[in-house]
Formats: structure tokens, sequence, C-alpha cells
């Protein structure tokens, strides 16, 4: 079965809800080629780094304190439209915990109590850091982040590119 991408303008449960029927194709083989599959653990490995680089600099912290004590967030409702379907079953294969309704009315759908649970991010959401931490965290230090975060970008992309490549050849 391989229905049709449902469209960027979707509703997020549509296209949570295709991600997950594609996903099944994972048992037919679809997705279980050697170097796809060695692509997926270099993006879940980049992704830690950012996070983990995140946490050292307080930048996890910050956005924390943001959402917790001043009912803020760039991860404000709405977000989740940027996502497209295939980028979801993405976080699928990675293993992502995605959530079947919204935490929080005013958060992005895939914002949960310990933050994004999504593993592969948009360009936005990975790319936007607030004047809170960007008065906070020196330009080096935010330099380096964005060298580790532009690795985490450009896999997100050839495996965006790869899966909708295998889902067009389908």
């Amino acid at each position: 079965m391989n229905p049709l991408e449902p469209s960027l303008e979707s509703p997020v449960e549509e296209k949570i809800s295709w991600g997950r029927q594609i996903l099944h194709c994972r048992e037919q083989g679809l997705f279980d080629h050697e170097e796809f599959m060695e692509s997926l653990a270099a993006l879940r490995r980049a992704v830690t780094s950012s996070r983990d680089q995140m946490a050292r600099l307080g930048i996890t912290d910050i956005c924390r304190a943001c959402e917790e004590q001043e009912g803020g967030s760039c991860c404000g409702a709405g977000i989740e439209r940027r996502y497209s379907a295939s980028l979801i079953l993405l976080n699928l294969l990675l293993h992502a915990e995605i959530p079947e309704t919204r935490h929080d009315p005013a958060s992005c759908f895939f914002l949960s109590e310990k933050g994004c649970s999504l593993l592969a991010r948009h360009v936005l959401c990975v790319n936007f850091l607030c004047q809170k931490i960007t008065s906070r965290i020196s330009a080096r230090q935010i330099a380096g982040l964005r060298d580790q975060e532009g690795v985490e970008l450009d896999l997100v992309f050839s495996l965006h590119e790869k899966l909708r490549k295998k889902l067009n050849a389908r």
C-alpha cells in the first residue's frame, strides 16, 4: 500500500496517519537498504550531538524556562504545519515518539513535556534562536552549535530526498 502523500496543507493528524501506514512498508523491505539504514544511524548521532551541545550551552534550560515560566515559546501552535508527511515518516523511521494528540493547545503538536518529540526537525525549528539565547550565549559558542546543526540538517535533507525517491518509485 502506498497512498499519495498528504499535502503540506493537510492536518498534522492526517500526515501522521499516512506516515504510520507507510511505515508498515518497512516490513516489505522498502527501507531496509544498508546505505539508508546507515544514514538513519548517522542522523541519530548528529541529532544527539546537537542536542547535547544545546544542553551544555544552557539553551535547553533557557527554552524550558521560557515555556514553563513565561508561557511563551517559539514552539507555538501551527509550527507543525511546516512538516511534510514524508518528514514525519522520517521521524517514525528514527523511532521518534510522535504524539497522538497535542499536549498543549498553545504549543506545537510535537512539543511534549520533555521538549520536541521529533528527531528530524524542520530547518526553521533547528535554526531559530531567540534574543534570550543569543544575548546569553557567546557568538563563538553559537557558531560551534551552528556547525553541528549544519551536519544534522544536511543529513535530514539527504535522507528526506532518499525517502521521497523510494516512495515515488513504488
